[in-house]
């Protein structure tokens, strides 16, 4: 039996194959159904997941050699795992990405290991419709489940979280169904000798943000006998990380969320770190800061997404330049500013240039120690730009 077709005017290596692009659908494709992909010679090209709704008509995943079969999921899932045992993650922590979408060759599709815990999180139909079989697939190819604080001590079997931003299952035409009464409300993880509560309910994203493990680390580094100031601070992992691992004498985290500053909270007492917390706006607290003529050793901007489509660009870039003109402002001469940015629309070039003008505007200039992004579990598809989404630049204030 031949396999669904679609006939796209243009195609290019980028997994997302947009409406704009095809000239003529099958009939009798189906949404979520595997096709194939012909350029506009007639050769076939590629093969994808189907779905008319969406702006993404296919989500590319493999080439014309390849079939989209049981085989292939199994083959993709096992080069994913792969890495992360290469990486030698669970030596450090317990909470890692496992799959990362388009990074890892699977559209639509982040998974990530919390504790005995994976949590799915889905962004595309075709996605939607496998996740029991894939699920079943991850769980024959991972070992069972281990604790840092209990490694010899195996849980009976993985348990699994499925979530669905609300917006993209709106998009590609799906409805996530409530959690079930198994769904685990809270866990506890590990990442370099600090605990953290993970909640489900209250949680952003998949709960926790593995993808900064790295540059938590990092940043605690720089901060031996520092004042920390973390804002947009959700969980408190950097000003945690800055006590705990860096021995900052004083840190002050902010986040406007009081569910979140909840968490930070639990989190500070869970590890038993003194840190000040404060539900404020990010933007006015700086802005009090710099009133105050308050000034800190370490900043660490990690504000949340903001470009969500190309039509928000401008608005972000504003956004952007506003919180680092303020954020340099309450770094002490010589201080180190971490700024991030985690729209993926927003290029690396383009968020340095906007931090540097920033600066300039108010007479601060700037030293580039490095450029960093997310954890390497979280890998780039170079094909994909977008993957590359975590962007973090290391500053020295004069």
């Amino acid at each position: 039996m031949q396999s669904p077709w679609v006939w796209a005017r243009s195609v290019r290596s980028h997994p997302f194959l947009y409406r704009k692009m095809v000239r003529e659908l099958d009939p009798a494709a189906r949404p979520g159904d595997v096709v194939q992909v012909y350029d506009r010679e007639g050769r076939l090209f590629a093969r994808g997941l189907f779905n008319p709704r969406s702006q993404i008509v296919v989500r590319l995943l493999a080439d014309v050699d390849t079939p989209i079969d049981d085989a292939f999921w199994r083959a993709r899932l096992q080069q994913a795992l792969e890495l992360r045992r290469r990486l030698q993650l669970d030596e450090v922590t317990d909470a890692y990405r496992l799959v990362h979408a388009e990074g890892d060759g699977l559209s639509g599709l982040v998974v990530e290991r919390f504790a005995d815990t994976l949590v799915f999180e889905v962004f595309a139909l075709g996605m939607w419709q496998r996740r029991e079989q894939i699920a079943a697939v991850l769980r024959e190819l991972l070992p069972a489940p281990t604790a840092l604080d209990r490694p010899q001590q195996a849980a009976a079997a993985w348990r699994t979280v499925v979530l669905a931003d609300a917006r993209a299952a709106e998009l590609e035409g799906f409805r996530p169904p409530p959690p079930t009464p198994e769904t685990p409300a809270r866990l506890t993880v590990r990442e370099h000798g600090v605990r953290y509560r993970v909640d489900f309910a209250a949680g952003h994203k998949t709960g926790f943000f593995c993808d900064q493990r790295d540059n938590r680390r990092r940043f605690a580094e720089l901060c031996r006998d520092a004042c920390v100031l973390d804002a947009f601070c959700y969980s408190g992992g950097f000003g945690l990380c800055a006590k705990l691992a860096g021995g900052a004498r004083e840190v002050t985290s902010v986040d406007l969320d009081e569910k979140a500053l909840a968490l930070a909270r639990e989190n500070a007492n869970l590890n038993q770190a003194r840190i000040a917390h404060v539900q404020a706006d990010a933007f006015s607290y700086l802005r009090q800061m710099i009133a105050n003529g308050r000034q800190y050793d370490a900043v660490v901007l990690d504000p949340p997404k903001f470009a969500l489509t190309r039509r928000d660009l401008e608005d972000a870039r504003a956004k952007y330049h506003d919180l680092n003109k303020l954020g340099v402002q309450v770094v002490r001469p010589g201080g180190v500013l971490l700024s991030c940015s985690c729209s993926g629309l927003v290029s690396a070039e383009s968020f340095l240039e906007t931090v540097h003008v920033a600066a300039r505007r108010v007479g601060r200039r700037l030293q580039l120690l490095a450029q960093t992004g997310a954890a390497a579990d979280h890998p780039v598809l170079l094909d994909c730009p977008e993957t590359a989404y975590l962007k973090a630049l290391w500053l020295r204030v004069l």
